[in-house]
């Protein structure tokens, strides 16, 4: 139930539309029962079963409203049969059962209409809540996870949500004030039999709710299992290439197969046990009846009992309009069963403690005036640290450039100086100011970032430029794409800076692509500018245009480069070379060349290449 209560307090703020619902669904119970009790008594005397009323009912107070209202009708029919006009009394019970049907109905209608609103302004809060958890947790969190997984939750998950938990909201609300109010009559009519009733009742809900426990467990593997499932077709899509290169089709349909199989008999399980509700509930509500007809026959029979045989005839028709209600609760409590295994997803995620936020006293930092300090930092991913003890100035203005072999430690930095990752030991300062004390948004509005995989989104050149600026003008936007060198290929586009890059920018070459990341980072105006492996992937015509634009880009600006090819590096103010983890030379292009060291056989290296 703590799953469920989490879920339903995304209601509160939409409680209005629960009032109105349960408001009309309080007349849908009334006039339901009403259309029972108001035609049934009268076709009694109008077909000669029940004795004739020949005075009017006197009205006693609210308590007794149903025997003032029933009364009178009675008498009006008998009035009218005594009268000769039989006809007209038919007409009458006719226009009363037509009334009453109308209005039970209009007030389901209306009821549902305002559960739609709930519904959706609900689940349209649960997926923005749960998408921007996700957006706001660390990468950390994303390299262990499946993205299927995250768009299972957000998808299937809430749907079933809405399938389980809001659909059943209704019947929850509806179907037992119907169950009351009938009860209510029941008794009046006969309590003796209607505590018979009670013990009935409850056998027939334990039997139900020890098949429904088993389908919580079922369901929580089915919405795993549908993750993975969603992740095999997420990987397959986006490395089909590789997956075409190396003929490995068959090895991903096995994978698919497999998992659409589990899928398969996980579902079939969950939906055999739910389809089990409604049959299992009739019979066991016809078993009632038929021991009901059994024990009031006894009543009706016996020289002892009250209970005349009309009487007995009004409680049965009662009793089956508690059924459809009965057998509705016990679905929706199967539902609500399902729906437990989908919020216990959906509370997971957003009860994931997130390890890089704000402290209490974080605070903002607008600019950038002396330095960045790397003092005493160790980090480590799982049980190895990638860094020990390194420490580096980047004084303002400078270009720094990180270069070493593979795992040295290079992209670490980059992204331990963007709070991507926090440090496990020692401080990174910009200004003298531990970055853990500065706002996590005004830290990264300090920083542009242009890595090796181009990232662009399915949208337009001008949308893609201008990312997380939402006042760019469309000038602002060519001059930052002349200062990219990407100006001239942008005009030669179709619609222009209009044209739609495409799924992850596939209409555009590795190049362009590139040089659009570079002229959004230069929209972006930033004091420190952030480089990892900018034109590692880009061919030589590519890389010279990147570079060229990159260097434009780095005037006047503090710069954090780490480069795979080295000849990029050359104008650097500091050359860090580095080795697991640590710095074993620094310098210039020339010094670090003259020592002959790690830096030297890394140059004769690419040169040989």
């Amino acid at each position: 139930m703590n799953y469920f209560k989490r879920v339903i307090k995304y209601t509160y703020p939409y409680k209005k539309y629960a009032f109105l619902n349960i408001f009309f669904n309080i007349l849908y119970a009334i006039f339901n029962v009403l259309s029972i009790l108001g035609f049934m008594p009268i076709l009694g005397i109008l077909f000669g079963q029940t004795e004739r009323v020949t005075t009017v009912t006197e009205y006693n107070g609210i308590k007794n409203l149903s025997n003032y209202i029933q009364g009178n009708l009675n008498y009006k029919v008998s009035l009218m049969i005594e009268n000769g006009k039989i006809e007209d009394a038919l007409l009458f019970v006719s226009l009363i059962t037509l009334f009453l049907f109308f209005f039970k109905n209009l007030f389901r209608y209306l009821a549902s209409y305002f559960l739609v609103f709930l519904q959706m302004e609900t689940v349209r809060d649960l997926r923005s809540s749960l998408y921007n958890k996700y957006v706001s947790l660390p990468l950390s969190f994303f390299s262990e996870k499946k993205k299927g997984d995250a768009i299972s939750r957000l998808t299937a998950d809430i749907n079933e949500i809405q399938a389980s938990y809001l659909t059943s909201f209704e019947t929850l609300v509806r179907e037992p004030l119907t169950i009351v109010l009938t009860l209510a009559y029941m008794l009046i009519i006969s309590v003796k039999l209607t505590l018979f009733v009670f013990v009935l009742l409850p056998i027939s809900g334990l039997i139900i709710s020890s098949i429904s426990k088993k389908l919580k467990a079922t369901s929580l593997l089915v919405q795993k299992e549908n993750g993975d499932f969603l992740s095999i077709i997420e990987e397959t899509l986006s490395g089909l290439k590789i997956i075409k290169g190396f003929t490995a089709e068959n090895s991903f349909s096995k994978k698919y197969k497999k998992s659409i199989d589990n899928l398969y008999t996980l579902v079939t399980s969950v939906w055999q046990r739910q389809m089990l509700a409604s049959p299992l509930s009739e019979f066991l509500g016809t078993a009632t009846i038929v021991a009901i007809l059994w024990f009031g026959g006894q009543l009706v029979l016996s020289n002892e009992s009250d209970l005349k045989p009309q009487e007995f005839f009004i409680y049965i028709g009662l009793f089956y309009l508690i059924l459809n209600p009965a057998k509705a609760i016990s679905t929706a409590l199967y539902a609500i069963q399902k729906g437990n295994a989908s919020a216990e997803r959906f509370v997971e995620i957003l009860d994931t403690k997130n390890p890089i936020s704000d402290l209490d006293n974080s605070k903002e930092k607008t600019s950038f005036n002396s330095e960045i300090v790397f003092k005493n930092i160790s980090f480590k991913y799982k049980d190895e640290y990638v860094l020990k003890d390194f420490s580096l100035t980047i004084p303002k203005g400078k270009m720094v450039a990180l270069v070493g072999q593979s795992g040295s430690g290079k992209s670490t930095l980059a992204n331990l100086t963007n709070r991507f990752y926090d440090v496990n030991k020692g401080e990174i300062l910009i200004d003298g100011v531990n970055i853990k004390d500065i706002k996590i948004k005004s830290l990264r509005g300090l920083m542009g970032v242009v890595t090796q995989d181009s990232i662009l989104f399915n949208d337009s050149v001008a949308n893609n430029i201008s990312l997380g600026i939402n006042n760019a003008t469309k000038d602002q936007i060519i001059d930052a794409a002349k200062i990219a060198n990407a100006h001239e290929f942008i005009k030669d586009l179709p619609q222009k800076y209009d044209t739609n890059t495409g799924d992850s920018g596939n209409n555009l070459s590795g190049g362009q692509k590139q040089r659009l990341s570079i002229a959004r980072a230069v929209l972006k105006n930033p004091p420190i500018m952030i480089l990892d492996e900018a034109t590692s992937a880009l061919d030589t015509e590519s890389e010279q245009l990147v570079q060229k634009a990159l260097e434009k880009m780095m005037q006047n600006r503090t710069s954090l480069v780490i480069a795979h090819r080295l000849s990029t590096i050359q104008k650097a103010d500091i050359i860090v070379v580095m080795k697991k983890g640590k710095i074993v030379e620094q310098g210039k292009h020339n010094e670090l060349l003259t020592k002959k060291g790690e830096y030297y056989k890394l140059v004769t290296m690419q040169s040989l290449a």
